[in-house]
């Protein structure tokens, strides 16, 4: 029973790790969602020789893109984008890198508080994975008492169980302020086409190992609390079997006991028994023995009288 209970300790605090490692590095990226933009293509420069427009019909340059006004010719680019709970990048289209800026500013203005909302629900989702985690280390490393342990099982498991419904209420908040921004955000940013990103997989991945790490917990305390109750059953049963038969070893013990009593008085008292059995059978048949003998004459006396 230790060695299974060991081994369920070390699956939920293994689960809690990788949920707290997972909503971790989901809470510090900005690939929650990602997706292209459309927006208008730069005109042509000594710098950028790719990717635009010159409006001039000089240059024969198969790298520049002519714009026909007669032929609609596309001027527009899809620059790459992914955003995050705390900012939002675009691809530069003017030079190397990426741009950045605050996805909490890009938020409509009535969907902040819900993005806020959002963000302290993850703070504490990940600080309760910690105190969840720490409890199970405490009771797996340094929980002597199986009473105790069960206590710090209990505590575990209820944080685990918390921190994992504050994850789940945070993403789905999250999920609805981006979906509102993507039609009411600004429209140098709305996307053209988007999905989920990694970051997002991984902050779900985060919160099923949380609810993973929180069953397993639940489920090693409720075993191990009817592994005891059954024992303590079949302890009891037992106790009850030995001492039915300890009382019926003593009443036996004690009947010999006293059958041996009486037995041994009886042999050590026989002319005392004799003595009152004979009295007891001249009382009974009313004969007295004579101390001397008696004549035949007094015999018939005591014979006619009794026979009167």
């Amino acid at each position: 029973m230790k060695t299974s209970r060991r081994c369920r300790a070390l699956l939920s605090v293994g689960l809690n790790l990788l949920a707290l490692l997972l909503s971790s590095t989901a809470f510090a990226t900005a690939y929650w969602c990602q997706g292209t933009q459309r927006v208008p293509k730069p005109s042509c420069s000594k710098e950028r020789r790719h990717h635009c427009i010159d409006y001039g019909a000089n240059d024969t340059d198969p790298s520049k893109v002519h714009y026909s006004w007669e032929t609609g010719d596309d001027r527009f680019l899809f620059r790459r984008f992914h955003a995050g709970i705390w900012y939002s990048c675009e691809e530069n289209i003017h030079s190397a890198g990426e741009k950045c800026r605050s996805f909490i500013d890009l938020a409509p203005a009535s969907e902040r508080g819900v993005l806020w909302l959002s963000v302290v629900s993850e703070v504490l989702y990940i600080m309760l994975l910690v105190v969840g985690f720490s409890l199970m280390c405490l009771e797996l490393f340094h929980s002597s008492n199986v009473i105790d342990g069960l206590k710090l099982n209990a505590f575990a498991a209820v944080f685990t169980v918390l921190s994992g419904l504050l994850g789940m209420v945070a993403h789905m908040m999250y999920t609805q302020v981006f979906q509102i921004t993507v039609s009411l955000g600004p429209e140098d940013w709305r996307p053209h086409t988007w999905d989920y990103g990694w970051s997002f997989c991984m902050a779900w991945g985060s919160f099923t190992c949380c609810m993973a790490a929180s069953v397993t917990t639940l489920n090693s305390y409720t075993k191990t609390v009817i592994e005891f109750r059954h024992k303590r059953k079949l302890f009891e049963q037992g106790l009850r079997e030995e001492q039915a038969f300890l009382d019926q070893e003593a009443f036996h013990y004690f009947q010999d006991r006293s059958v041996q009593s009486i037995s041994s008085s009886v042999d050590l008292y026989p002319g005392h028994s004799n003595t009152h059995g004979s009295a007891y059978s001249s009382g009974r048949g009313k004969i007295h023995a004579p101390s001397t003998s008696v004549d035949m004459a007094d015999n018939a006396d005591s014979l006619g009288e009794e026979q009167c």
